[in-house]
C-alpha cells in the first residue's frame, strides 16, 4: 500500500513537471522581437519622432532596440518616451552601420508601454535617406 502511494506520488509529481516546463517552453517562444515604428530619416533634418504604432498591448515591451538601413548613421540621442514612466535618454549612442542595430534596452520595471521615440542624428557617407526601425521585445 504504502509503495502504490510512494509511485502515484513520483507520477504526480514527474507529470506537474512535465507540464510546468511545456508551459514554460510555450511562453518563452512567444517572446520575440516586432516593429513597433519605423520611419526614413534625411540627411537635411537633424532628428526625429517615431510614434508606436499598434494597441495599448503591442506597445508594451520588455526591450527596445534601433535599427538602420540604407546608410550609416551617427546616433547622438535616443529619447524612449514611456507612457506612465519617465523618459528614457540615452547619449552618444554611436554610428550604427547599414544592417546594425543599437544595444537593447531594457524598459522601465518588467514590461512598460513605449509611445514614441526621438531620435538626434546624422548620415553619414553622404547618403541623403536611411531607414530607421524602432524594435520592441515581448
Amino acid at each position: 500500500m504504502q509503495t502504490n502511494r510512494r509511485a502515484l506520488l513520483a507520477s504526480f509529481v514527474i507529470g506537474s513537471a512535465v507540464f510546468m516546463g511545456a508551459l514554460g517552453s510555450a511562453g518563452a517562444a512567444d517572446d520575440k522581437w516586432f516593429v513597433l515604428g519605423q520611419t526614413t530619416i534625411k540627411a537635411t533634418d537633424p532628428s526625429v519622432s517615431i510614434k508606436s504604432e499598434g494597441s495599448r498591448r503591442d506597445k508594451d515591451v520588455k526591450q527596445v532596440k534601433i535599427s538602420v538601413e540604407g546608410a550609416d548613421v551617427e546616433i547622438t540621442s535616443v529619447v524612449l518616451h514611456w507612457d506612465n514612466r519617465k523618459d528614457d535618454t540615452l547619449k552618444d549612442v554611436g554610428v550604427v552601420k547599414s544592417g546594425g542595430q543599437t544595444a537593447a534596452k531594457d524598459a522601465p520595471g518588467i514590461k512598460a508601454r513605449l509611445t514614441s521615440t526621438t531620435v538626434q542624428y546624422k548620415i553619414l557617407g553622404g547618403a541623403s535617406t536611411a531607414n530607421v526601425k524602432v524594435w520592441g521585445f515581448d
